[in-house]
C-alpha cells in the first residue's frame, strides 16, 4: 500500500507554472479586497450567513468546517437552467454539464465518473438523501427543484456525522422555502426555442403555513435532435402547536429528455461544422421521481429538544445507453422508507450533546435488454455483446445508523466539537435471469467457432453488508467577534454502490469490494464584519480502497489517491450600491499507487478531468431599489484527460451579464450567457483513442417576467 511521497510538495516545471498562475489569481482577489477595504460607506452590510449543517440552523461563524450557500436572493438572479450556474460560485465545486440536464459532480475532487461515482457524494432535500443507501445515480441532482430553492447549502470534505455514507467529499442539501403568503407567475423565454412558466401559491395563519410550488421547462436544444421537457413540483407545509412542530414537504419531477451524445476530434467544440451535431438522434432519457419527508420536532423547556423524521422516496429512469457499444435499453427504479430520530441536550452551560439514529429500507430494480444485435466495426465486441436481455435483477437493502455528537465550549473563545457515526448496510441480491456469463438462453458466445466469454456477467443470488465508522473532531478559536480558526479532522466512507457488485462484465462472477474511505485534516480562517466575509480553508485528503473498473472490466478496490488545496469565499460591501464576490480554489488530485497494470506508471500523476485551478468573481450593482446588474467572470483551469497525463483540455473563461428591475408587483429580468461568445467544452475527456467533448452553448440571451401578490 503506498503512502504520501516523501517529499510530497515537491512540484515539476508546469505545476511551477501553474502554481504562479495560482498564486496571481489568489493575489489579485485579495489585493482587489484590500483595496475596497479602504472605502467606507454608512450603509454597507454583508449578511451573516445561517447553514443547517448539523441539521439544526446555526450561524456559519459556530461551525468548525468548510460550508458555503448560495442563498435564495442568489439563485433569483442566477435564475439557472442548468445547476452549474448557480454552484459555479461555490470554491471547490464543478457541476459538470452534460448534454441537457444531465451532470457528473465535483467536490474537492475530480470529476468522476462510473457507475458507482456519485456514491462520493451525499445529495440531500432539506436534510434527507434523495436516493438510498447504495442506490446513487450520476444525474440524480435533476431530481430536485434547485429552481426554486430556498438556499443550496455545499459541505466541503466529508460530512458531519448527521449524513453519513456517501459524503465522501462533499455534501449537496437543497433546501425548501419557508411558506409565503401570497403568490407569484414568471414567464422566461430563451435561446433555441426555451421557455420556462413558474408558479408559488402559499397561505399562512396562526398556526399553518402552506406553499405550493411549480416549475414547467421546455427547450428545444442547443444540438441537432436533442432538448428536453422539464417539470417540478412541490408542496410544503409547516406547522405550529403548543408542543409540536412540523415541516412536511412533497416534492416531485419528471423529465423527458433527447440526449445529445459527445462530438469527437481534438477541438471539435471550435468547429461550426461540427459543434451543433449530434452523433446519437437515437438517445433519450426518461426520468420521474418523488419524495416525501415530515420533520416532527418537540422542545423540553430550554435545554432538549426530539424531532422524529419519516420519509419515503420513489424514482423510476429509463434511457438508451448511448455511449456503449449496442446500445442497450436500461430501465431501473427504485422505492425506499426510512425514519430519523434526533435528541438534543444541554447537558451543562457549555456542553450540548446529541443522540440520533436512523433506519432506512429499499426496493431496487434494474433490467437492461438490447433489441438488435451490436453494430461494430470489432468482430470481438459484435460477438460477445449479444442482443437480448443483459440484466435482470432485484436487490433489498436494509440501513442502520446510530449518531451522536458533543458540543463543549471549553473557554468562552474555544469550541470542541466531536462526533462518531455508526452505520450498517445490508443487501440481499436476486438475480431473475441466467446466472454467468453465458447468453440468457444458456448457449455461449462465439467467434470463429471458438467459445469466448460474453461481456455481462451475473453474479448468483447472494448477501452482501458492510459496517462503517465516521467520525469528526473540531476545534475553533475565536479571537475577536470578528476573526476566527478552526482546525477540523474528519472521515467518512462509502459501501459499494449496487451496480458495483452485481452489474459486472467479463467474466467477473463476484466482487469482492470494501468500503472506500476518506481522511480530512483542514484548516480554516474566517472574518465577518458587517462590511465584508472571508473565508479562507486549506484542506488534505487521502482516500483508500477506490473503487474502479480496470483494463480487465473488472471492479476492484485497490485504488489510492491523495487531493489537497486551497479555498477562497469572500463578499464585500463597496459601498450601499455596489458589491464584490470572489470563490476561488487551486487543487491537486494526484493518483497515488499503481493499481491497475494495464494503465502503466500513473503514481503521481494528476487524475483526469481535474484542473488545478477555478475561480468565480461577480460585481454587483444595486443602482436604486428598483434596478439590480451583476457582471461574473468564471473561470475554469486547465486539466488533463487521461490518467497518463497525455491529453490535455486548455480550459476557459466565460462571462456572463445579468439584470433585473423590481417595482410594486412587477419583476423583469435579462441575462446574457457567455456574453463574448466563446467557443469551449462543457466537459472534455480522452477515450478509445478519441478527443470527446460535450460543448458549450453560445452567447444566450434570457428575458422573465414576473407579477407576484
Amino acid at each position: 500500500m503506498s503512502t504520501f511521497r516523501k517529499d510530497p510538495f515537491s512540484l515539476s516545471r508546469s505545476r511551477v507554472l501553474n502554481t504562479l498562475k495560482t498564486s496571481g489569481v489568489f493575489v489579485l482577489s485579495g489585493l482587489s479586497l484590500a483595496i475596497v477595504a479602504q472605502v467606507q460607506a454608512e450603509n454597507e452590510h454583508i449578511e451573516q450567513i445561517i447553514v443547517t449543517a448539523e441539521k439544526t440552523p446555526r450561524p456559519v461563524s459556530e461551525l468548525p468546517l468548510t460550508v458555503s450557500q448560495v442563498d435564495q436572493e442568489q439563485l433569483k438572479l442566477i435564475d439557472a437552467v442548468h445547476l452549474n450556474e448557480a454552484l459555479a460560485r461555490v470554491p471547490g465545486a464543478w457541476i459538470s454539464r452534460g448534454n441537457g440536464q444531465e451532470q457528473l459532480t465535483s467536490l474537492r475532487s475530480p470529476v468522476l465518473t462510473g457507475a458507482g461515482s456519485c456514491g462520493e457524494f451525499f445529495i440531500a432535500e432539506d436534510g434527507i438523501a434523495s436516493r438510498p443507501s447504495g442506490f446513487c445515480n450520476v444525474n440524480q441532482l435533476f431530481e430536485l427543484n434547485t429552481e426554486q430553492a430556498g438556499a443550496i447549502e455545499v459541505i466541503k470534505g466529508p460530512g458531519t456525522v448527521y449524513y453519513g455514507g456517501n459524503a465522501l467529499h462533499g455534501v449537496i442539501n437543497v433546501l425548501s422555502p419557508e411558506p409565503r403568503q401570497g403568490g407569484e407567475i414568471k414567464l422566461e423565454a430563451g435561446p433555441d426555442d426555451f421557455s420556462r412558466a413558474q408558479l408559488r401559491i402559499g397561505h399562512k395563519s396562526d398556526q399553518h403555513a402552506t406553499e405550493l410550488r411549480f416549475s414547467g421547462s421546455h427547450d428545444g436544444g442547443y444540438k441537432d435532435d436533442s432538448g428536453y421537457d422539464q417539470q417540478k413540483l412541490a408542496l410544503r407545509h409547516d406547522f405550529s402547536g403548543e408542543q409540536w412542530s412540523s415541516k412536511t414537504l412533497f416534492s416531485a419531477s419528471n423529465l423527458n429528455q433527447e440526449t445529445a451524445g459527445f462530438i469527437l476530434g481534438k477541438d471539435s467544440f471550435k468547429n461550426p461544422a461540427l459543434k451543433r451535431s449530434n452523433p446519437n438522434p437515437e438517445a433519450y432519457r426518461d426520468a420521474s421521481s418523488w419524495r416525501l419527508s415530515s420533520e416532527w420536532r418537540r422542545e423540553f423547556g430550554e435545554d432538549a429538544s426530539l424531532s422524529i423524521t419519516p420519509y419515503a422516496r420513489h424514482s423510476e429512469m429509463e434511457f438508451i445507453q448511448h455511449f456503449l457499444p449496442g446500445q442497450a435499453l436500461e430501465e431501473n427504479e427504485q422505492s425506499s422508507f426510512g425514519l430519523q430520530g434526533k435528541w438534543r441536550q444541554s447537558l451543562s452551560d457549555s456542553l450540548e450533546w446529541t443522540l440520533g439514529a436512523e433506519l432506512e429500507v429499499a426496493d431496487m430494480e434494474l433490467r437492461e435488454f438490447q433489441e438488435n444485435e451490436t453494430d461494430s466495426p470489432s468482430a470481438f465486441l459484435r460477438a460477445t455483446i449479444p442482443a437480448g436481455l443483459h440484466y435482470d435483477y432485484q436487490v433489498d437493502s436494509n440501513m442502520l445508523a446510530l449518531f451522536s455528537q458533543w458540543r463543549l465550549q471549553l473557554s468562552e473563545s474555544t469550541l470542541l466539537d466531536a462526533g462518531l457515526r455508526y452505520e450498517r448496510l445490508e443487501y440481499d441480491y436476486d438475480n431473475r435471469t441466467t446466472d454467468g456469463t453465458l447468453k440468457v438462453d444458456g448457449t455461449p458466445c462465439t467467434l470463429f467457432g471458438n467459445v469466448r466469454t460474453c461481456r455481462h456477467a451475473r453474479p448468483a443470488d447472494r448477501e452482501d453488508s458492510f459496517d462503517n465508522v465516521s467520525y469528526q473532531l473540531g476545534l475553533q478559536q475565536n479571537f475577536t467577534e470578528q476573526l476566527s480558526a478552526y482546525v477540523r479532522l474528519a472521515n467518512s466512507f462509502r459501501a459499494p454502490q449496487n451496480s458495483e457488485l452485481y452489474r459486472l462484465q467479463k467474466g467477473q462472477i463476484q466482487a469482492d469490494l470494501d468500503s472506500e474511505s476518506l481522511q480530512n485534516l483542514e484548516l480554516g480562517l474566517r472574518y465577518f464584519s458587517e462590511q465584508m466575509s472571508v473565508q479562507l480553508a486549506a484542506f488534505a485528503m487521502q482516500k483508500d480502497d477506490f473503487i474502479f473498473r480496470d483494463g480487465d472490466g473488472f471492479y476492484i478496490d485497490e485504488g489510492e489517491t491523495k487531493h489537497r488545496g486551497i479555498e477562497l469565499d469572500a463578499n464585500y460591501a463597496l459601498s450601499e450600491q455596489w458589491q464584490l464576490a470572489v470563490a476561488a480554489s487551486w487543487a491537486e488530485h494526484l493518483y497515488d499507487n499503481n493499481p491497475d497494470p494495464s494503465l502503466g506508471d500513473i503514481d503521481g500523476n494528476d487524475i483526469d478531468t481535474a484542473p488545478n485551478l477555478q475561480a468565480n468573481t461577480r460585481l454587483r450593482w444595486q443602482a436604486n431599489e428598483q434596478l439590480l446588474a451583476e457582471l461574473e467572470w468564471h473561470y475554469l483551469g486547465d486539466y488533463y484527460l487521461d490518467p497518463q497525463n497525455l491529453h490535455k483540455y486548455s480550459g476557459h473563461s466565460l462571462l456572463n451579464l445579468r439584470l433585473a428591475w423590481q417595482r410594486d408587483s412587477w419583476r423583469l429580468a435579462a441575462r446574457m450567457t457567455n456574453l463574448t461568445d466563446r467557443d469551449y467544452a462543457e466537459r472534455a475527456d480522452f477515450a478509445f483513442g478519441n478527443y470527446r467533448y460535450f460543448v458549450g452553448q453560445g452567447r444566450g440571451l434570457y428575458l422573465s417576467a414576473a407579477y407576484s401578490w
